[in-house]
């Protein structure tokens, strides 16, 4: 007898993990055999993917929805695939992809067929990150270019800060007094403190 598990992952706790968890009780997964990671797809490094690789044992099935819920980079994902197959000796089901079913075809031909789908989909799974993580830096780096602020606001400083900062600057006051002065923190004050040298500019909002 073999045991049947799923494993769900999404990037982050926002993210809805419904469709993959209604994928497993369509393959009839008991909910104590779903593991499910809230966190990135980089590494393998995920505390529901090791528990779940401590429970399988020979012959067990593991049920995924996509391949890319069980990484998101192209040579971990050929890593942990080779490992779970050929040293664990567990089959992979991949939901929407039917060829990659290692239950299936366990001939030469089918494990061939098998190792080609997967490496095509981890490359591809692994392109579309690159190129969603170069989109957002090209979409950031417009954004400045049309004067665009990014990050929380500056909080307005108290009324005394341009004497302050004035004293400052003049050596009458040390960091701890400024910021002391200015009621901030020491770290915060130097902060502020790097924006007004760099602006150079008396202002009572930096």
């Amino acid at each position: 007898m073999h045991n049947i598990y799923g494993y769900v992952r999404v990037s982050s706790k926002d993210q809805n993990e419904n469709r993959q968890l209604d994928a497993m009780k369509d393959m009839n997964i008991p909910d104590k055999n779903v593991y499910v990671d809230k966190q990135s797809g980089k590494d393998f490094d995920r505390p529901q993917y090791n528990h779940l690789m401590r429970k399988v044992r020979e012959n067990d099935v593991i049920c995924i929805l996509s391949i890319d819920r069980l990484g998101r980079d192209y040579e971990e994902i050929q890593k942990q695939w080779r490992y779970i197959t050929k040293e664990r000796k567990v089959d992979i089901v991949v939901l929407d992809m039917p060829l990659l079913d290692t239950r299936r075809g366990k001939d030469l031909m089918g494990t061939f067929l098998a190792d080609i789908v997967l490496q095509v989909l981890s490359f591809v799974a692994e392109t579309e990150r690159k190129n969603i993580r170069q989109r957002q830096a090209e979409g950031i780096a417009a954004a400045k270019a049309r004067g665009v602020k990014f990050g929380r606001p500056r909080k307005p400083l108290p009324e005394n800060s341009e004497e302050v900062f004035r004293k400052w600057s003049e050596k009458q006051l040390s960091n701890r007094e400024a910021a002391k002065a200015l009621n901030m923190s020491l770290s915060g004050f130097r902060y502020r403190a790097k924006i007004y040298e760099k602006e150079n500019v008396h202002t009572a909002v930096l």
